[in-house]
């Protein structure tokens, strides 16, 4: 097992977001049994955004000669990608910003979707070129956008869904933690809910 671990909070490990996932990844430690599986951990607030040459590498029908592929955006997005494909498991912790993702993790996405690396245009539409593979997403929010008392619009899980999916990845699983703007007792049973959720989730090595 080998766990990729992208968190895109502004509060770093000090955000909701982030404990929910290490939540998952000691789910998912236990759940690998005696083996001991490396935990790779990407900090998206870090990463720069895709420059000149990735927009042009993106907009050409082939890729770039060798000396643009390795340098700005386009080696980060190898880099990026080749984590991806090593990887057996994949934990998102993002909040809810603006009904939607992380702008750190948007970034993270614009690196990773990238045309013939990750997927292909075809006659029927864009093919995932990655196989598929568990991938486990905490989310925090500060209001709540599931349930009844749902008072928000929520962008963020259908999106992470269909990118996801376009480049091969189905196997999409949601945890959130919602309504932290609402004072400690709702985020205790908020915390309570999601941990729960996550001990019931049947994770498999």
């Amino acid at each position: 097992m080998s766990i990729l671990h992208i968190h895109c909070s502004p509060r770093g490990r000090a955000s909701e977001s982030h404990r929910l996932s290490q939540h998952i990844i000691e789910r998912l430690l236990r759940a690998s049994g005696d083996a001991a599986p490396a935990v790779i951990d990407i900090d998206a607030t870090r990463l720069p955004n895709v420059d000149d040459d990735y927009a042009a590498a993106l907009s050409s029908p082939v890729d770039p000669a060798d000396d643009v592929l390795a340098r700005g955006a386009l080696r980060q997005s190898s880099e990026l990608i080749d984590a991806l494909r090593q990887a057996t498991h994949i934990v998102i912790a993002t909040p809810m910003h603006n009904f939607t993702v992380s702008a750190a993790l948007k970034v993270w996405i614009d690196h990773v979707v990238r045309v013939r690396s990750t997927f292909r245009i075809t006659p029927e539409g864009k093919i995932g070129n990655l196989p598929d593979r568990p991938v486990y997403v905490a989310v925090s929010s500060g209001g709540e956008f599931s349930g009844e008392a749902a008072r928000q619009p929520d962008f963020l899980t259908p999106y992470l869904t269909h990118v996801l999916g376009t480049i091969g990845l189905k196997n999409v699983t949601f945890f959130s933690v919602q309504g932290t703007a609402r004072g400690d007792a709702a985020l205790q049973a908020a915390r309570a809910s999601a941990q729960a959720a996550i001990a019931a989730h049947p994770m498999a090595a």
